[in-house]
């Protein structure tokens, strides 16, 4: 059985002007365990070995980077997944979407559960073979780079988020500062307003403050429901279900809001089998916030409020 307990990663606060600054923690290990692929299936008559470099310098980039100055031990590390589908490819440039999952465990069990789940369909960037990838934490080096650092950084501050209430701020922060930079680049994927589940959007979700209190979902949801629901089951789902208000003010404020689709790709099923042993009170509570929210997923949701 798998135990896997994230230490506390900020070691002391410092009060300014009546705020805590919270310092990481110095440490040389990389953060990620990452999954990275590359598929250009789509492409016909194109020489494929482009594509294996690349995936071999995306994921020497994403597990040797060290992104913070967090420490983590070897089985500490952040268990990610990023597949490429490669749709177009003329000269040096590169198109396609991006499959994004951060997951992570629970406590004293063997269950991993999903923190994201998202497909970027905005991915544009110029690569040519054998050409490594060089971290630059100031300036990205070219779009691809920046790409990846958001991602990274935006995992951290989820990850974060779950193990400590808004535990994540440095990192969002970094992400904020990749997409200001990269607005100006001319890539896609960018700019606020431009596409309402962009890159400045999915950062959005988790900073604006109509719909940040999805971070609190975030801690609510998996330190003080799904951890406690190894030792006491009850107690777990009771704080899952009160966690679900999140969502609901998330889906009042910003009904567009990208975060109710990441929330419904990474959690809905996983509810399903959370509720499968509650209370009808509660599977009725957690149906009677999710149905409005997910109007679409009528299927999935009758198996909360009437399990198999």
């Amino acid at each position: 059985m798998m135990k896997r307990i994230r230490k506390v990663r900020y070691c002391s606060a410092l009060l300014l002007g009546g705020f805590a600054l919270l310092l990481p923690v110095k440490g040389k290990a990389q953060e990620f365990r990452a999954t990275v692929e590359v598929n250009s299936q789509q492409l016909e008559g194109t020489n494929k070995s482009v594509f294996e470099t690349l995936q071999e310098a995306m994921n020497t980039y994403m597990n040797e980077t060290k992104f913070s100055e967090a420490t983590f031990g070897p089985q500490e590390k952040i268990e990610c997944r990023i597949f490429f589908t490669v749709s177009e490819y003329d000269g040096d440039r590169m198109k396609g979407d991006l499959q994004l999952q951060l997951s992570r465990p629970v406590y004293n069990s063997t269950y991993t559960t999903t923190l994201f789940n998202f497909r970027d369909s905005k991915v544009e960037f110029e690569y040519r073979e054998g050409d490594p990838l060089i971290y630059n934490r100031t300036m990205a080096e070219n779009n691809l780079t920046a790409i990846l650092d958001f991602y990274a950084y935006l995992f951290l501050g989820i990850d974060f988020d779950s193990f400590s209430p808004r535990g994540g701020d440095l990192f969002y922060e970094q992400a904020q500062s990749i997409v200001q930079q990269q607005q100006s680049s001319g890539e896609v994927g960018w700019r606020t307003f431009e596409d309402t589940k962009n890159r400045a959007a999915v950062l959005g979700s988790y900073t604006d403050s109509s719909t940040s209190g999805i971070r609190d979902l975030l801690y609510r949801y998996h330190r003080r429901g799904l951890d406690e629901m190894v030792t006491s089951p009850d107690k777990g789902r009771a704080t899952i279900t009160e966690s679900l208000e999140e969502i609901k003010k998330v889906g009042q404020n910003a009904p567009m809001s990208v975060a109710l689709s990441i929330f419904r790709d990474a959690k809905l099923d996983e509810l399903v089998n959370i509720y499968s042993k509650g209370t009808d009170a509660e599977r009725n509570a957690a149906y009677d916030i999710l149905q409005p929210l997910f109007p679409t997923e009528s299927s999935r949701l009758e198996k909360i409020r009437k399990p198999e």
